[in-house]
């Protein structure tokens, strides 16, 4: 898979701690060449000359914080596109939207975890190197002008190539973290095609789906969870009943999708930009509820976008047949049974009469699941 080039990488870790910088740089090293830094004011003496490919950041030290420093950074065309991740001793839900909102990649609480802080570091610069390749597709498409139709033809082709590579690399993060099988995804999104293909030809809601590019929609799903990369895995394996932190945690996967998926789409053209545009939609409002309680944003009714509510059936149905840590997987009878229960509460109910009408359909898909998880 397409990933950053550990060769020319330079890591900038800047904290007050000794033992902070000593530990890090110990953990990063694998992943280029670690520069560690005391203070915000030396981070931007080295930044003069040397091209830095990520930022973790302590929020509290002496002098320029890091809340300062991250916005002087995101200020500065040289260094604004830079990852930032932020590496403090406080946690807690405030802090973590301060500095998210600021434009941080990620953040990090102390004492780290050294696997889990190269992981998170790797994922960030994977995500880096992505966008400047297809940055750099992006530039080759304004290079050749003379045969035009041939050139858009020839370069769009390069560039879906390269976003399905995107999602490809973005899904194998997700089923890795997750422990899923590798047809997991693939078994979701043809739930989600059987659903959409049910209401086409229910004739409702053709206004909002007439235009879609089935495909295209098909394959922007595959990113609904790709947040969970910036989950812990303490809390995204644990193998029973999670807390009320640790699901509040496990929330924020949809915020932290739609960020990953910005960040990948930043700076594209409108017509590139576009294969990314139901994937932040479906990242950010699967979880979103008919009634108004589900997250992040509390959305209620059609407020919440078709794409967030078609999701949020697939992904429900997927989790319930699911094999999972926590529990074995339900049979589709019962499967259904709690979808039509949720009809109006917490998914639209015009989608749950498609689902019902059609959901036979959906044994098949679960055949092959079934079959896979016997061999």
């Amino acid at each position: 898979m397409n990933g950053f080039n550990p060769e020319g990488t330079k890591i900038m870790v800047v904290d007050d701690s000794v033992t902070t910088l000593k530990s890090a740089k110990v953990a990063l090293s694998e992943l280029g060449d670690v520069f560690t830094l005391p203070s915000a004011t030396r981070l931007f003496e080295i930044l003069e000359t040397v091209d830095a490919s990520l930022i973790l950041l302590d929020i509290f030290m002496p002098g320029m914080n890091g809340l300062e420093t991250i916005k002087l950074l995101k200020a500065d065309p040289r260094y604004r596109d830079i990852p930032v991740i932020f590496l403090t001793a406080i946690s807690g839900q405030d802090s973590e939207f301060m500095g998210l909102n600021l434009g941080a990649a990620d953040y990090i609480t102390k004492p780290f975890n050294p696997d889990l802080l190269r992981k998170r570091v790797e994922i960030q610069l994977t995500i880096s190197a992505q966008k400047k390749a297809l940055e750099q597709q992006s530039r080759l498409l304004t290079i050749y002008n003379e045969d035009l139709q041939k050139m858009v033809l020839g370069e769009m082709e390069k560039v879906n190539r390269l976003q399905n590579k995107i999602l490809d690399t973005m899904v194998d993060m997700v089923e890795s973290r997750d422990k899923l099988p590798a047809s997991h995804i693939r078994q979701t999104i043809n739930w989600l095609g059987i659903l959409v293909n049910g209401l086409k030809e229910s004739g409702l809601y053709t206004d909002i789906i007439e235009p879609w590019d089935l495909a295209v929609f098909l394959q922007s799903a595959r990113l609904h969870d790709v947040g969970k990369i910036s989950i812990s895995d303490r809390i995204l394996k644990k193998p029973g009943k999670l807390d009320v932190d640790e699901f509040e945690a496990v929330k924020l996967h949809t915020t932290f999708g739609a960020r990953i998926i910005d960040e990948i789409s930043q700076g594209l053209s409108e017509m590139e930009n576009s294969y990314f545009e139901q994937a932040r939609v479906m990242a950010l409002t699967h979880h979103e509820k008919w009634d108004g309680t589900g997250y992040p944003n509390g959305l209620a009714g059609q407020n919440i976008p078709l794409e967030g509510r078609l999701m949020a059936i697939t992904d429900v149905y997927t989790a319930l047949v699911s094999d999972k840590p926590y529990k074995d997987p339900l049979q589709h009878s019962q499967a259904v049974e709690i979808i039509l229960a949720g009809s109006g509460t917490h998914f639209d109910p015009v989608l749950v009469s498609v689902f019902n009408n059609i959901q036979e359909q959906f044994t098949a898909v679960r055949g092959d699941l079934t079959e896979q998880k016997a061999e």
